[in-house]
């Protein structure tokens, strides 16, 4: 498509979000970003032709991650939630690679800098697998214990990570708590946001300093919830770019 057609399909959506309100205007602008983002990073597919999705469990190993008011660790609840969200999205016929797929950390076991070299290995999993989005699990903390809620971040600047995100953060907002007014943010300081190429968002599902918040995180049914509602954000996204795809 070039790149004249390409600016009238967008500007045609962007005429006919005006002419609507509300979630259907949403909808549109969801979808002019995503032209935006095909640009950025294209749709990609492994050989078969199935689109390719990169999960990563943060933290693990020597790596805690933040440690619950009720000793729930975040590595653990952030594996959890990823081989749960893998499942979902495999029977969806997309292709899913884990960063990890065990307790241990991405580190050797006398690196001078394990946490930096768990971040590097990481990126060259992205990197080697060049998946279509990634999607980086991790749990929240906060020292106010009142602070709850799912919240989604995306690299600043990046409009396939700001739709990606978007869609994640409506599920999860509308599929588990409804009064978490939180927004989707952008960030351009988070190593993995900031040092991988591509779509990537990172998903805190909700803070383990919250007593009720952490007591949901360790139950297998409240994670398999957390698990189909990112599950149905991504494929929310996927479909867009495939919507659009169709027209180009």
């Amino acid at each position: 498509m070039e790149q004249k057609a390409l600016k009238l399909i967008m500007a045609g959506l962007l005429i006919l979000s005006m002419a609507l309100t509300g979630r259907e205007a949403a909808e549109y602008v969801g979808a002019v970003h995503s032209v935006n983002a095909m640009r950025e990073t294209g749709m990609r597919a492994d050989d078969s032709g199935r689109l390719c999705v990169v999960v990563d469990a943060g933290h693990g190993g020597d790596d805690p991650g933040k440690i619950g008011i009720n000793g729930a660790l975040e590595k653990d609840i952030n594996l959890q939630i990823a081989e749960k969200l893998k499942k979902y999205l495999e029977a969806e016929d997309v292709k899913v690679v884990l960063t990890r797929e065990t307790e241990d950390g991405l580190y050797d076991a006398h690196a001078s800098n394990k946490k930096v070299q768990d971040m590097k290995r990481r990126i060259e999993i992205i990197e080697k697998t060049d998946p279509a989005l990634t999607v980086s699990i991790h749990q929240n903390s906060y020292p106010e214990e009142y602070v709850h809620g799912a919240q989604v971040f995306y690299y600043n600047g990046s409009m396939g990570g700001e739709a990606l995100a978007s869609g994640i953060q409506d599920q999860l907002v509308r599929g588990l708590d409804p009064e978490n007014h939180r927004k989707v943010k952008a960030n351009d300081s988070y190593y993995l946001l900031k040092k991988t190429k591509g779509t990537i968002v990172i998903v805190e599902c909700g803070f383990l300093s919250n007593q009720a918040e952490a007591e949901k995180l360790c139950d297998e049914e409240y994670q398999d919830r957390i698990a189909w509602l990112i599950h149905k954000g991504i494929l929310r996204y996927l479909k867009q770019y495939l919507s659009i795809l169709s027209y180009l």
